[in-house]
This record gives structure tokens, C-alpha cells and sequence, in this order.
């Protein structure tokens, strides 16, 4: 999920371009909710960004006998 921040944000860009400049269609309220997930979906992943970064490699060692 944290690695997917950037495309939740290009999928909200996108459905909310479509979704709220005015267009008419029939399925505009389907886009306007995708709008509302990928936007939910962007800010629980940078949340997650924040609060659990990324853990440091471990290297490996070998054991000396």
C-alpha cells in the first residue's frame, strides 16, 4: 500500500478532472466516487508513509568458527 501512493495520486487527478469539469454523462456519479476512493486510498497511504517507514537492509554477516 505505501508503495502505490503515486499512482492513487494520478487516479484521483484523473477521475477528478473527469468526474467534476462539468461533463455529462450517465455514469459521471460511478466516476465521482472512484474520485472519493482514490483520494481515500492516497491519503491512507501517505498516513502509512508516515507512520511506518521503511526498514533499513540488514546486511548478513557470516559467522566466523
Amino acid at each position: 500500500m505505501k508503495s502505490k501512493a503515486l499512482l492513487f495520486l494520478v487516479l484521483a487527478l484523473i477521475t477528478g478532472v473527469v468526474g467534476f469539469t462539468g461533463l455529462a454523462f450517465d455514469g459521471i456519479e460511478v466516476i465521482r466516487v472512484m474520485f472519493l476512493i482514490f483520494a481515500d486510498l492516497l491519503v491512507i497511504s501517505l498516513l502509512a508513509k508516515l507512520f511506518f517507514p521503511e526498514k533499513p537492509k540488514l546486511k548478513y554477516q557470516p559467522v566466523n568458527k
